[in-house]
C-alpha cells in the first residue's frame, strides 16, 4: 500500500481510473462539501503512475468486498472469508476501516444464525451476558431463545435486560469474545444503550402465552413496580375487555370463528361479553353451543388461540388501523 497518499488523492485517483461519465455517476451521490473536497484533491493530482492506480482500484477492491461480506453474513462471515484470502492483518485492516463507518451493531456476527443456534450458544452462559446478547438481536429472534431457557432463567433474562441502561463497550466487547471466540472490535468509544422496557416489550410481544404469563407472574413476585410498568407497554389477551366496540369488531373480521371458539374456552367473563356483545345474536349462539359441546381443552391450545388474536391486535395497531391506549388511558378509537 502507498503510505504516501492521502484518503482524498486515492479517491480523485480513483474518479480518474473510472473514467469522466462513471465519475459523473460517483458524483450524484456525494454531499456538497464532499464533492468541494474531492474536486480540490483532483486539481492537486498532476501525474499518477501505473502502480498508484493498481495500488488504489486493488483497496477499493477489497474495501467492496469487505462490505458485501459483511452485508451477507455479518462480521465473523466477512473476517473468515477474507482471513483466507488477503491474511488476518489485511482482514483486520478492512474489517476494522469499514465497522465504524457501517455502524456494525454488536453481536453482528449471531445475527442470522438460527433461533435454536443462539440457544445452544447462550445455554450455559450466565443471565448477564444472555441479556445483552438478547438486547441487540431481533426481538423474534430473542422470543424464540426466551422461551427455550429454563423458566427461573427465562426471568432472570428478563429482568436484567430491563434495568440494563447503559453498558461499557469494553463489557460487550468481552461478551463477544466471550460468544464468538475471538475479540471484536466496535469501532466506538461511547457507551451504547442496550435494554430497559422496550426491549422487553418487543421480546414479550413476540413469546408465546404461556412463557409470557409465567415471566409476567414470577415479575410481579420479585419487582411489581417493574412488572406494572412492563404490563402497561402490552396488550394481552384480557384487555379485550376494555377495547371500544368499534375496534373489537375490527379484530374480529381478521380471527377465524373456530380459533375465536377456542380462545373463549379460557376467557374470563369480561372478555366473553366485551365478544358476544359485537357478534351476531346467531355467532352468539353457534360459539356458545360449541363451547357446550366441546369438552376439555389443552392449556396450551387455548393459550395459542388467545395469542393468535393477540398478535391481529398488535399487528392491526402497527398498521394504524386501531390505536390501543396503554396504562390507565382512554379505551381503542378507530
Amino acid at each position: 500500500m502507498d503510505g504516501n497518499l492521502t484518503a482524498r488523492e486515492k479517491a480523485a485517483i480513483l474518479l480518474i481510473c473510472l473514467g469522466e461519465n462513471y465519475a459523473a455517476q460517483v458524483y450524484k451521490f456525494l454531499s456538497e462539501d464532499e464533492i468541494e473536497q474531492l474536486t480540490l484533491a483532483l486539481s492537486g493530482v498532476h501525474r499518477v503512475t501505473s502502480k498508484q492506480k493498481e495500488v488504489v482500484v486493488q483497496e477499493f477492491y477489497e474495501i467492496c468486498l469487505a462490505q458485501e461480506f459483511i452485508s451477507e453474513g455479518g462480521i465473523g462471515y466477512a473476517r473468515s472469508i477474507l482471513e483466507k484470502a488477503y491474511g488476518s492483518n489485511r482482514a483486520e485492516e478492512l474489517i476494522g476501516r469499514l465497522s465504524s463507518s457501517l455502524q456494525v451493531r454488536p453481536f453482528e456476527f449471531i445475527r442470522k444464525a438460527d433461533s435454536m443456534h443462539i440457544l445452544n450458544l447462550v445455554y450455559n452462559e450466565n443471565p448477564q451476558i444472555i441479556a445483552l446478547l438478547l438486547s441487540y438481536i431481533e426481538p423474534k429472534q430473542a422470543s424464540e431463545v426466551i422461551s427455550n431457557l429454563p423458566q427461573d432463567v427465562q426471568v432472570e433474562v428478563i429482568y436484567r435486560i430491563a434495568n440494563m441502561g447503559s453498558v461499557q463497550p469494553e463489557y460487550i466487547q468481552e461478551a463477544e469474545r466471550i460468544l464468538e471466540r475471538r475479540l471484536a472490535s466496535l469501532g466506538t468509544t461511547d457507551k451504547t444503550v442496550a435494554g430497559g422496557i422496550n426491549s422487553v416489550v418487543q421480546i414479550i410481544n413476540s413469546i408465546d402465552r404461556g412463557t409470557e404469563k409465567f415471566i409476567m407472574e414470577s415479575l410481579d413476585a420479585r419487582d411489581g413496580e417493574l412488572a406494572e410498568e412492563i404490563r402497561k407497554c402490552l396488550f394481552v389477551f384480557e384487555d379485550i375487555a376494555k377495547l371500544s366496540n368499534q375496534a373489537i369488531q375490527r379484530v374480529l373480521k381478521e380471527i377465524e370463528n373456530s380459533d375465536l371458539t377456542v380462545a373463549l374456552k379460557g376467557a374470563t367473563e369480561e372478555v366473553k361479553k366485551a365478544i358476544f356483545s359485537n357478534v351476531s345474536k346467531r355467532l352468539q349462539e353457534m360459539i356458545a353451543d360449541d363451547l357446550e359441546v366441546m369438552g376439555p381443552v389443552r392449556v396450551r391450545d387455548v393459550e395459542a388461540a388467545q395469542q393468535k388474536i393477540v398478535n391481529v391486535i398488535r399487528q392491526l395497531e402497527d398498521s394504524g388501523e386501531i390505536i390501543v391506549s396503554r396504562g390507565e388511558g382512554d379505551d381503542l378509537i378507530v
